[in-house]
């Protein structure tokens, strides 16, 4: 499997291999075990999966507060995707950094979100299907949104303010200045 660490503590971008032969690929995505020994620790105990039908789609920036916190394992099974984490562990010294990076259907990489990190992702194909376990159950009342532009986090978004396509709830999130002592590390 390979395994690339950010300047991020935490943030994790594995891809496990293929096997493939004139049928197609085999691929295991996910062993406990090995998933234990690279640091991502579950248990798992909730699986989503999303469907975002249009280029432009920004789902995020999302997390969940204890005593709900979620950590995420995250990839794209079909399309493409740019997936950000977002550091906001008050007393960390990379609060307020983020790691993008492209999830494919093609390339089979998968993004691990840890508990006290936003989480989201910008659709880079017309069609794309993100499914990702979760460490924990959703939970109406712990969750949090935190707008996807906010220019104190800068993030390099693949889509303009004008092409974007948001829900409701994301596009009437908080800004980052909100966001102060949600996770504690």
């Amino acid at each position: 499997m390979d395994i690339q660490t950010f300047n991020i503590a935490g943030m994790i971008l594995l891809t496990p291999p293929r096997f493939g032969d004139e049928r197609g690929y085999f691929s295991e995505t996910f062993n406990a075990a090995r998933m234990k020994e690279i640091g991502i620790s579950g248990p798992f105990v909730q699986d989503n999966h999303s469907l975002s039908c249009q280029r432009g789609v920004v789902r995020g920036l999302h997390c969940q507060l204890a005593p709900h916190a979620q950590g995420k394992l995250v990839r794209c099974t079909r399309g493409s995707i740019w997936d950000v984490g977002v550091d906001i562990r008050a007393g960390s010294p990379t609060f307020g950094q983020w790691v993008g990076a492209t999830l494919s259907a093609e390339n089979g990489s998968q993004l691990w979100i840890p508990t006290g990190f936003l989480h989201g992702f910008c659709t880079l194909s017309e069609n794309a299907e993100v499914q990702y376990k979760c460490t924990d159950f959703w939970d109406r009342d712990c969750e949090r949104s935190v707008r996807w532009d906010d220019p104190l986090l800068a993030i390099d978004w693949p889509v303009s303010e004008k092409d974007v396509i948001l829900s409701e709830k994301d596009a009437a999130a908080l800004p980052f200045s909100n966001v102060d002592d949600w996770f504690h590390i």
